[in-house]
């Protein structure tokens, strides 16, 4: 099948390479110059598993390829795909200007029968909406469809080509049929394509997101009872996640979520609430739990040191907002960073893939380090930001040697207190008893 895929971010450059890779012919179209000439030559702007090797392999044989000619490559296509941005505009719903400008081009380009399919986030109605677009432009013979994305940035690849389920909301026939016949490489081990009307299927995004984002921010809630009343968050989610019900998955504290999806997302939904004149009250203390947890995290470290950060060497490891990806969108790690550097830290960072980026925006404001305790020199505290598998089972003689002060503030939990303290830390996690070495504070300050 010919393809076109408009857009090469993450869902973009994933869908359009797996696509591929089943044998379509694939174009992935982007308007930024710069990086289709780097898909090009070879050079992938994203760090995603598996990604890499699978565009290599697929442009090598000539199925995948990349251009700015929009409009050519759509006039060929028997199906586009729109896979741009939805950022959140300042009242959190979500911007759908390069969805519209995508739409508005296949309208004025396309050949007779194409079926679009909206891969991007975009509010319910949406589809509806342009719909009524393709009409008012003379192009009812264009198939609208709603065709979300469940990608999980770190595990994307596998996630396409092993879908747990594929969400399609159309309304014609043929559309379906297309559908079914593009996904069905897919679907041969009996996982589902789930058919239903395109508003649902824009919900369903929206919904699923939306709950996993209250998974985590419930538990981040239950990480600060725990912290005041002496429990073990470790213990109660292990006392609950075996219960069928609940399950394991999105309930570690930590410093809560971020990227691209679950902050944008939760304030769309919120939005599409407001429009329809009613409240999401749960969604609104989502929303509010996941950047206080990260604010009572720094405050930890501000009370350390009793709130005399100033000209402190602190290190930092982990900078995007989740391990096994480069994308630092919404990541905590960056309001650590700027709540340190406003109190007037000396900042040391570390990440396996996200440096270059955070670089890109703090520039010379940060000391960047090629190993992980390269940062730990001198430092008189480390921040743990993501848990990257490579700060599983660190040396910790190596790092006593190296900082100079034991302590470590761990917003992952990745090691047990107790063995935090017989290895010569003061350690500090979220929703555990603090591990100290018994100091009193003046002589941490001293």
């Amino acid at each position: 099948m010919n393809i076109a895929v408009i857009g090469t971010g993450y869902v973009g450059l994933v869908t359009g390479t797996c696509l591929a890779e089943m044998g379509n012919e694939v174009v992935c179209l982007d308007i930024d110059e710069n990086k289709v000439s780097q898909l090009k030559a070879g050079e992938v702007p994203i760090y995603e598993p598996g990604l890499k090797d699978l565009i290599e392999a697929n442009t090598s044989e000539g199925r995948l390829s990349f251009s700015t000619e929009i409009e050519a490559a759509i006039s060929r296509a028997r199906c586009v795909m729109i896979a741009v941005g939805t950022p959140s505009n300042e009242d959190g719903s979500a911007d759908l200007s390069a969805v519209h400008s995508a739409c508005d081009t296949v309208a004025r380009c396309a050949a007779r029968g194409l079926v679009l399919i909206i891969k991007s986030t975009v509010p319910v109605g949406t589809g509806a909406e342009i719909a009524e677009r393709m009409l008012r432009s003379s192009r009812p013979d264009i198939a609208v469809v709603s065709n979300p994305e469940f990608l999980k940035q770190g595990d994307a690849v596998n996630d396409f080509l092993k879908p747990e389920r594929i969400v399609v909301g159309a309304e014609d026939e043929f559309a379906i049929q297309l559908i079914q016949e593009l996904y069905s490489p897919f679907l041969r081990t009996g996982n589902r394509i789930i058919i239903m009307d395109r508003a649902s299927s824009e919900m369903t995004k929206y919904v699923a997101n939306a709950f996993l984002a209250t998974k985590i921010s419930f538990m981040n809630e239950v990480s600060r009872l725990c912290q005041l009343s002496g429990a073990d968050v470790e213990q109660v989610r292990n006392g609950i996640c075996c219960d069928s019900r609940i399950g394991e998955k999105f309930l570690f504290p930590g410093l809560g979520f971020g990227g691209s999806c679950f902050p944008k997302d939760v304030k769309a939904l919120i939005q599409v609430a407001a429009g329809l004149n009613t409240e999401v009250d749960i969604l609104k203390a989502v929303d509010r739990v996941n950047y206080r947890q990260r604010e009572t995290f720094f405050e930890r470290v501000s009370d350390f040191f009793n709130g005399q950060i100033m000209g402190r060497k602190i290190a930092v490891w982990g900078l995007a907002f989740k391990p096994r990806t480069d994308d630092i969108r919404e990541a905590p790690a960056l309001y650590l960073l700027d709540r340190l550097l406003e109190a007037g830290a000396e900042l040391s960072v570390f990440d396996p893939r996200a440096t270059s980026r955070v670089k890109a925006i703090y520039a010379d404001r940060l000391n960047y380090s090629q190993l992980a305790y390269d940062a730990l020199e001198g430092a008189e505290a480390l921040v743990i930001a993501t848990e990257w598998n490579e700060f599983r089972r660190p040396d910790f003689d190596r790092m006593r040697r190296l900082m100079a002060r034991p302590v470590i503030f761990d917003g992952r939990n990745l090691y047990p207190p107790k063995r935090m303290i017989e290895r010569g830390f003061s350690y500090f996690c979220v929703g555990r008893p603090d591990a100290t070495l018994g100091l009193p504070n003046q002589e941490h300050l001293s």
